[in-house]
């Protein structure tokens, strides 16, 4: 028998998932529960432990009083900000050709996971010296991804325009995310200093223009969605997405609640362009109290398996 539609099973297990909340609350926090001290961080592509966070504004890359740091402090929301992303950005043909032609996502998705969430945790919460010690290895790992993309367009990691398509769609992801399923809500104001914060990483990797509110963000999407659309390569990066590598019956639960709510936060036309369907209210009564159940679970095991 064939196997299912990835984008039917998502909504089918994201609807089982709603419809039975104390089994699912057992089955998306017992893992975590069972495997607090052998990796829950690790599992979600972070380190075993919180790294240090620098507290010294002469030392560290970004104010230890940044809008970034708050954002970026809930690995819940991070982790389907995360996904968010990921999805957002097979939208760019050439983005997603470098990604598909060197990049090893299906044979090690937690190492290309870990290595993310590495730089970001060091862009974030590091030392000047570290982040740009972490920005250095990226410039050279991005001079060597050029290629030809399917359309027969060349493409080059290291191209300016695709590092700030990248940065925008990451950022617009983390804080959609954040927004949407985090402890807290952020003012309008704080979102555009968010922006503005982290334009400085973008300009650090090579981008000459990153946005610095939630008006230029905007503008910058209606700008280049003409370019965007979901080629075979962003299919089958959806659909690898999608499946996810879980095999127990509750990660595989938890996996396609991290995925409907990472959709969530889509753009409404960028759904469209990856063929997801929006049923009505199905984000609101399905998505939402499933992904806030997983959320706060996630953060209460994540605070029982610390000792600090």
């Amino acid at each position: 028998m064939p196997s299912p539609d990835p984008v039917e099973r998502l909504v089918s297990l994201g609807t089982q998932a709603a419809a039975a909340p104390r089994r699912f609350v057992e089955a998306a926090t017992g893992p975590l529960r069972a495997d607090l001290s052998r990796g829950v961080r690790r599992a979600l592509g972070v380190s075993d432990t919180p790294r240090p966070r620098v507290t010294d504004p002469d030392l560290a890359f970004l104010h230890p009083d940044s809008v970034t740091r708050r954002v970026h402090g809930d690995l819940p929301s991070m982790v389907i900000g995360g996904m968010a992303a990921l999805l957002l950005q097979t939208l760019h043909p050439l983005a997603m050709a470098g990604v598909a032609q060197h990049s090893a996502y299906e044979d090690d998705p937690l190492g290309r996971l870990r290595r993310t969430a590495a730089f970001v945790g060091t862009t974030t919460f590091g030392t000047r010296e570290e982040a740009r010690h972490a920005v250095a290895h990226v410039r050279g790992v991005h001079r060597k991804v050029r290629g030809v993309a399917p359309d027969g367009r060349p493409y080059s990691a290291d191209d300016p325009e695709l590092l700030t398509w990248v940065h925008v769609a990451e950022m617009a992801s983390f804080l959609g995310a954040v927004q949407r399923y985090g402890p807290q809500t952020f003012t309008g104001e704080e979102c555009d200093a968010y922006y503005a914060e982290t334009s400085v990483i973008a300009l650090e990797l090579g981008a000459e223009w990153a946005p610095r509110s939630r008006d230029e963000v905007a503008a910058y999407f209606a700008r280049v969605r003409p370019e965007l659309y979901a080629g075979r390569q962003a299919i089958e990066a959806r659909d690898f997405l999608f499946r996810g590598l879980a095999r127990r019956p509750q990660d595989q639960v938890s996996h396609a609640v991290i995925a409907a709510a990472a959709v969530s936060v889509l753009p409404g036309w960028a759904r469209g362009e990856l063929r997801i369907p929006n049923p009505p209210l199905f984000d609101q009564a399905v998505v939402a109290p499933a992904a806030h159940l997983w959320c706060a679970g996630l953060r209460w095991a994540l605070r029982s398996g610390t000792t600090s």
